[in-house]
């Protein structure tokens, strides 16, 4: 037997220096795709729902492995990519092998107030960007654009907000220790950046100058409205609202002004789905569950045709969920496109739980990408 098999033969060519950093590359991509697939997953912030839970220009590393990895839906993809290759519009994937999807065994399930990163369902929010709907594409589950909410609603929940608290099964739910509503301020004068940074506030969203004095419209926390009641320059701060209960948000789900007279601040009560639940169909179920019982419950032929929901062809009057669905919203209330405007969350669109930051930019100061937020590194996501 030949116990010296690790040992170089004599005749063996040494590797030249491409081969060794292509060797290097190699292995790289394929151990961090294993990584991103199997363990944690780096994403960034890019909007302000969550604000000031999570900022814009955080980096955090999401978690797959608490709810449980899902099995790739989409195999054909250039590795560590998304939708498009880095940098191009050129897709990173083509879609002619789709394998059905399985979650791997987690060590938690989600749970009301976590932090949740999931694939938007709709195909309007994954084309957000672009205007004309005859370019909009229809992504694989795996390969919709990436949201990060809070999960506030669970399946089974009734789901009811009374001015703009969200109440669940008839109680009032804790709120995230930083939410955020839209404020308006009027002071003597506009408040300068310094007065801003002292007191910890982001900039306004809107200034209007009158003779009264300087209208400007904030979005705050508790707590940034009791710093700013403290001054002495502060004439008046009211809740900016624009509808009042009863009045009808024209983008709100499910959309129809007769049944559904809601808005973002009062809102429902609304059902969330749940796996086993049975429900009547008539017409204000289909409008409230039609769509993801037609595109996201796994039925190779659903549709509604004349108000009515035929599965293979023949109407029914009943139906029972294949899945789990879920209702998020941002921290951010007034600035945050979340369950209230596009409905659930199939369980199968979830990717993992929001874990800690890794770094965090200040995309408004300093050079390279931002100013270091040092303090907000290493942060766990609550």
């Amino acid at each position: 037997m030949n116990w010296k098999f690790w040992k170089k033969k004599k005749d063996e060519k040494p590797k030249s220096k491409t081969r060794e950093w292509v060797d290097a590359i190699v292995f790289a991509v394929i151990a961090a795709t294993i990584i991103r697939w199997l363990l944690m997953e780096a994403f960034t912030i890019p909007t302000p729902s969550m604000e000031k839970s999570l900022l814009v220009g955080d980096f955090l590393f999401v978690s797959k492995f608490h709810y449980g990895t899902r099995t790739p839906a989409t195999p054909l993809q250039v590795p560590l990519t998304h939708q498009k290759i880095w940098g191009t519009n050129i897709p990173s994937y083509v879609d002619w092998v789709q394998l059905p999807q399985y979650r791997l065994p987690g060590i938690s399930e989600v749970k009301r107030n976590d932090v949740v990163v999931f694939n938007v369902p709709g195909i309007e929010e994954n084309n957000f960007e672009e205007p004309n709907r005859n370019k909009w594409i229809d992504y694989p589950v795996d390969l919709k654009t990436n949201y990060i909410k809070r999960c506030v609603g669970m399946p089974g929940d009734i789901l009811k907000i009374v001015d703009r608290q969200i109440e669940i099964n008839g109680k009032p739910l804790d709120n995230p220790e930083k939410m955020q509503f839209s404020y308006v301020v009027l002071s003597e004068t506009k408040l300068s950046e310094r007065v801003l940074e002292n007191l910890s506030i982001s900039k306004p969203e809107a200034i209007d100058i009158r003779e009264s004095g300087v209208y400007q419209l904030f979005y705050l926390t508790d707590e940034e409205v009791a710093r700013l009641k403290e001054q002495s320059f502060i004439k008046e701060i009211k809740p900016y609202k624009t509808y009042e209960e009863g009045e009808w948000e024209p983008r709100i789900f499910p959309n129809d002004k007769e049944l559904f007279p809601w808005n973002a601040d009062w809102y429902g009560p609304l059902e969330i789905p749940k796996e086993g639940q049975t429900i009547t169909i008539d017409k204000k179920s289909l409008l409230t569950y039609g769509k993801i019982i037609t595109l996201y419950d796994h039925n190779d032929d659903a549709k509604i045709v004349d108000n009515k929901l035929l599965i293979n062809g023949k109407e029914v009057n009943e139906y029972t969920f294949n899945q789990n669905y879920y209702f998020m919203m941002g921290d951010n209330r007034h600035n945050s496109l979340d369950s209230r405007y596009w409905g659930f969350v199939p369980e199968d669109h979830i990717v993992g739980k929001g874990f800690f930051i890794w770094l965090s930019l200040d995309p408004q100061e300093g050079l390279f990408g931002g100013k270091i937020r040092w303090r907000r590194f290493f942060n766990l996501i609550e």
